[in-house]
C-alpha cells in the first residue's frame, strides 16, 4: 500500500510539473515584449519593415545603421508607444522636440524646446531650413513630419550625422540627443546587439 501511495504520489508530481513549465514560457514569453525583460531578451528583435530605411537615411548621412535602430528601440520601442508624445512635448517616432525639428532659430523657441510653433509650419521644408532645424523630408511628399517614421529616421540621422556620428564620435552624438550618461549607455548596448546581429 505504501508502495503504491509513492507511485501515486510521483504521478501527482509529475502532473504539476507541466503547469509550472507552461508557466514558465509564458512568463519568459509576456518578458520578452515588456520592459521588465532583461535586455538579452528583447534586444535582438528589430522590425524588418524598418531595416531599408535605417540602412538608406545612414548611408545618406554616413553613420552606422545601427546607431538608428537603437535610437528607434529606445525612443519608442520601434515605434510603439501609444501617444507618441512625451509628457515634455517630444514627438513622433524618434522623439524631436519641436524645436530641434524645426529650428532653435524659431521666435517662438527657448527653455527645453516645445515652443509655440504653428502645425502648419512644424512640417514645412521651407521653414525648417530658414530656422535650422533637423526635420528631413526623406518619402518626398513636401512635408518633413516628425510624426512619419521615415520622415523623422532621417531626420535623427541628420542630427546625429551632425553631432558626431558622421566622424565616428557616437557618444558625443548620442549625448547631443539625450543629455544623460544612463541614455548613453543604453544606445551604445543597443548598437552593440545590432551590430553583432550582422555579423
Amino acid at each position: 500500500m505504501a508502495k503504491k501511495r509513492r507511485r501515486l504520489k510521483k504521478r501527482a508530481y509529475g502532473c504539476l510539473a507541466i503547469p509550472f513549465l507552461l508557466a514558465a514560457f509564458l512568463l519568459m514569453a509576456i518578458f520578452s515584449i515588456t520592459d521588465k525583460a532583461p535586455k538579452f531578451l528583447q534586444s535582438k528583435s528589430i522590425p524588418e519593415e524598418y531595416m531599408p530605411i535605417y540602412k538608406a537615411a545612414a548611408e545618406e548621412y554616413g553613420i552606422p545603421w545601427e546607431l538608428l535602430a537603437a535610437h528607434h528601440r529606445v525612443e519608442t520601442k520601434f515605434s510603439t508607444m501609444d501617444p507618441m508624445v512625451s509628457p515634455a512635448g517630444a514627438e513622433g517616432p524618434m522623439q524631436f522636440m519641436p524645436c530641434t525639428f524645426v529650428g532653435w532659430e524659431h521666435p517662438t523657441c527657448s527653455g527645453l524646446g516645445k515652443g509655440n510653433i504653428p502645425e502648419e509650419e512644424k512640417t514645412d521644408p521651407a521653414v525648417i531650413a530658414k530656422y535650422g532645424g533637423y526635420g528631413v523630408d526623406a518619402n518626398g511628399d513636401g512635408k518633413a513630419d516628425p510624426f512619419n517614421v521615415e520622415d523623422a529616421i532621417y531626420s535623427a540621422a541628420h542630427y546625429l550625422s551632425e553631432n558626431g556620428a558622421a566622424d565616428g564620435d557616437m557618444k558625443r552624438a548620442i549625448f547631443a540627443y539625450n543629455q544623460s550618461d544612463q541614455y548613453v549607455s543604453d544606445i551604445l548596448y543597443y548598437v552593440g546587439e545590432y551590430t553583432k546581429r550582422e555579423q
